[in-house]
């Protein structure tokens, strides 16, 4: 038996954690460079902002001028995720994240009923780490997700929807699109719907033969999920990364060489940060860099994918990085967006033979690299780093409406000032 936990809203309501005054106000939660809402309250879709829509458009509609707008602050929402994946753990036997705000959670053998531990899991988030959430409750994944998806779209429903019985889906599924189901893409939807299958309900009621003629062996595994048999088991361990990147627009059009080395070097940094934090090494990078391919300046678009002595050192990562990128940079263009992509990754003991000619030590490497990120994590990402990345960084995103990293930086937790307090004052928790 599964359960999915999912976060409503849940961006902006990291924001509303730590500053109430956002509370039942219509909140969005912009993409980087302040591009498109990325997350939106309820308030704030009754008020007509559709995911994606561009933030330079949106905001001059008169009638979303009670709309507050919030840039993205993924260092909170990350912390947040993570407080809330520890409150789980102390509730259910194992959870596996999913996403960002998504988890699944293990429920068998769980002595009581499903539907009052939902209610107390939701609680309890609710409670510690601020989150309101909505639960799915069946025998797959599939049916666990999906009865989240019911659970979500319930406005003034309990937040918990189970799916745990074949009664229960039978009542539902007639008025369920097949298009809300976890796996069916575009392309299998439409294919069905010429056959006048619509609904979960007709797709649970297909016959094999006709599922096996139409579909994948995804869409195979769709429909036996949905009927209650379970092809996607629970796994603790997640699946070893492929790539790991490091992208972004600039928050101004670039046109210094020395502006654009700083950019890169800052990128595979944290994309190195990452590397060592999966436990992994890279054995190839790919570089990019190009102008803004939708307005009239001159464009000019290149990527470079290079071969490294397999690493996980930012240093030697730098050195790879810097070299390929001055090989495709042009004076003369307005650069809007770079990136690193590092590819071919092993965990230590997956990897090829080492080279006995290695540039650098690696027990000495490894314990560099060991301080560094132990600095970073306890005073914060930056504070130790590489000279060339300097403090400041004009090319910078855009994020005019930052909010404080209230978990993860100092200098940014709540401060409380408070004199004695008379006998009409009510004591003020925050949250």
């Amino acid at each position: 038996m599964f359960g999915l936990i999912d976060g409503n809203s849940f961006y902006c309501e990291c924001e509303r954690a730590f500053d109430p005054k956002l509370r039942g106000k219509p909140l969005v939660v912009l993409s980087n460079n302040d591009g498109c809402a990325i997350s939106r309250t309820r308030e704030a879709k009754d008020l007509g902002v559709r995911m994606g829509d561009p933030y330079h458009l949106v905001a001059k509609r008169p009638e979303l001028k009670p709309v507050i707008w919030k840039s993205s602050n993924y260092a909170l929402y990350g912390d947040m995720s993570r407080r809330m994946y520890e409150v789980l753990c102390e509730m259910v036997p194992q959870v596996e994240p999913y996403s960002i705000d998504e988890m699944f959670l293990d429920l068998r053998g769980m002595p009581w009923d499903l539907v009052k531990l939902a209610t107390e899991i939701r609680a309890a988030v609710r409670q510690i780490a601020k989150i309101p959430t909505c639960v799915g409750i069946g025998p797959t994944k599939t049916l666990a997700k999906l009865a989240n998806k019911v659970a979500k779209g319930e406005r003034h429903g309990s937040g918990i929807c189970d799916f745990s019985t074949p009664e229960a889906r039978s009542a539902k599924f007639p008025q369920i699109p097949l298009g809300d189901v976890w796996g069916m893409g575009g392309a299998s939807v439409e294919k069905l719907a010429k056959g006048g299958i619509r609904s979960v309900a007709d797709f649970v009621a297909l016959p094999l033969d006709e599922v096996r003629k139409t579909l994948t062996v995804t869409g195979l595994r769709t429909h036996a999920e949905l009927r209650g048999l379970s092809c996607y088991p629970f796994s603790l361990n997640a699946p070893t990364r492929q790539t790991i990147a490091c992208t972004r627009s600039f928050g101004r059009m670039i046109t210094e060489w020395e502006e654009m080395r700083q950019a890169v070097v800052t990128y595979v940094s944290r994309a190195a940060e990452k590397l060592r934090r999966h436990g992994l090494r890279a054995s190839a990078m790919q570089v990019f860099m190009h102008t803004n391919l939708f307005n009239k300046d001159p464009r000019y678009s290149n990527q470079v994918t290079v071969a490294i002595e397999p690493a996980s050192d930012t240093f030697a990562l730098i050195g790879a990085a810097t070299r390929a990128a001055q090989s495709m940079w042009r004076k003369g263009y307005r650069y809007q967006k770079a990136g690193i992509v590092l590819i071919d990754l092993y965990q230590p003991q997956d990897m090829p033979v080492q080279d006995m000619f290695a540039s650098r030590d690696p027990v000495k490497s490894k314990a560099i690299m060991a301080a560094l990120d132990a600095v970073n994590a306890r005073f914060g990402r930056g504070t130790l780093q590489a000279g060339i990345i300097g403090k400041t960084a004009t090319w910078g995103m855009r994020r005019a409406n930052l909010s404080p990293c209230y978990t993860t930086r100092l200098d940014d937790l709540l401060q409380v000032n408070s004199g004695p307090l008379r006998s009409t004052d009510e004591p003020h928790l925050i949250p």
